[in-house]
């Protein structure tokens, strides 16, 4: 990329972010009890393309890829055995991986895992450019094509068009309905996927906002373009202590650092696309019709005060969004100790969701 192209897209980007803040297991198994029925975890692979369908402006290669996740939930849906039963996909921010949802230690922190106690099946998704799925170039993939995966990923689970990466003895599971949670950047991306295609059943967004943005948002999106003009990946946080500070307030101690551990640099591609994701979210989000659930931390230094009420007043053509805000929470909400409340709330709205348990 010429250097005038790569100082015109970390203008794009820094532009739109400042206009903002002036004017978001593959083969192993693991199994526990859960009052009768049994949780387990299975390596699932999708066939995708890395491609662009959205209205943001990114290039992406356009190449077939294998991308691997993980299903986690009670054992006859996760081994097709339930008939057609929601599916929850858990997309993950910038920096982090689809680790965040699956901290195991301690357990408690687990999202998936919580959630599947409780009946629920998820779809822990690590995107295109991080861990297992990585890239050879960072500049490969945008985030115009990180919603447009996710798209697939959706239609694939509708479909039952993917296959599960060890010898399970079953085919995988279909979905009746799905239920996209994002968190930071990973809800950005499920925002433009729903306001794209129209063909999710809800969101559970985390620790996103299309316009309230702080400066150290602002600071930290800016440092990341500037290493883009000249590299493939960004550090999410220029230092390991910057890295926490972005994600919690409240996390215990050996949370945050397992979290530091296992910190991804995230995508050039996905930070030149930035700024153009958060214009194209400012004319699409109001298109919207799944119900919504915003959920917020009231110490989150990526995020103003108010980020709630405002990014709610953003769904205008939503069946029904519903704000919560934790009092003491950074930005990463299920990994901080409000998590066990933070779940509570996802699994209230998620019985009034098409599919929904009682």
């Amino acid at each position: 990329m010429r250097p005038t192209l790569r100082t015109l897209l970390v203008g794009l980007l820094v532009g739109a972010l400042s206009g903002a803040v002036v004017g978001a297991l593959a083969g192993q198994a693991a199994a526990d009890g859960t009052g009768g029925s049994t949780v387990i975890s299975r390596g699932v692979a999708f066939d995708l393309v890395n491609t662009n369908d959205t209205h943001l402006l990114c290039l992406p290669d356009g190449d077939d890829y294998v991308v691997e996740a993980r299903l986690i939930g009670p054992r006859d849906e996760v081994l097709g055995r339930a008939g057609s039963r929601r599916i929850n996909v858990l997309v993950h921010d910038a920096g982090t991986g689809g680790w965040f949802w699956g901290m195991d230690s301690p357990r408690r922190y687990d999202y998936a895992r919580q959630l599947a106690r409780r009946g629920e099946t998820s779809l822990v998704l690590t995107r295109l450019g991080y861990d297992e799925n990585g890239l050879g170039s960072g500049r490969d993939t945008c985030l115009g094509a990180q919603a447009t995966m996710l798209h697939q990923v959706v239609q694939h689970l509708k479909s039952g068009s993917y296959r599960f990466t060890g010898d399970v003895g079953t085919t995988t599971p279909h979905a009746g309905h799905v239920v996209v949670h994002g968190h930071g950047v990973g809800a950005a991306v499920a925002q433009l996927e729903a306001s794209t295609f129209d063909d999710v059943e809800g969101l559970v967004l985390m620790s996103w906002t299309d316009t309230q943005f702080t400066s150290r948002a602002v600071a930290e999106a800016t440092r990341q373009g500037t290493t883009c003009l000249s590299a493939d990946y960004a550090s999410f946080g220029e230092t390991r202590a910057d890295y926490r500070d972005l994600l919690f307030a409240s996390a215990p101690a050996r949370v945050q650092r397992q979290a530091a551990r296992q910190r991804n640099d995230v995508p050039c591609g996905d930070v030149l696309s930035l700024g153009a994701m958060v214009t194209s979210l400012t004319l699409g989000t109001g298109d919207i019709e799944a119900p919504a659930l915003l959920l917020f931390g009231d110490q989150d230094v990526r995020t103003r005060a108010g980020a709630a009420e405002r990014q709610a007043d953003r769904f205008r053509s939503s069946e029904a969004v519903r704000t919560r805000t934790f009092s003491g929470a950074g930005s990463a909400l299920p990994l901080e100790r409000s998590a066990p409340r933070v779940r509570r709330e996802v699994l209230s709205f998620l019985t009034t969701t098409r599919g929904g348990r009682d």
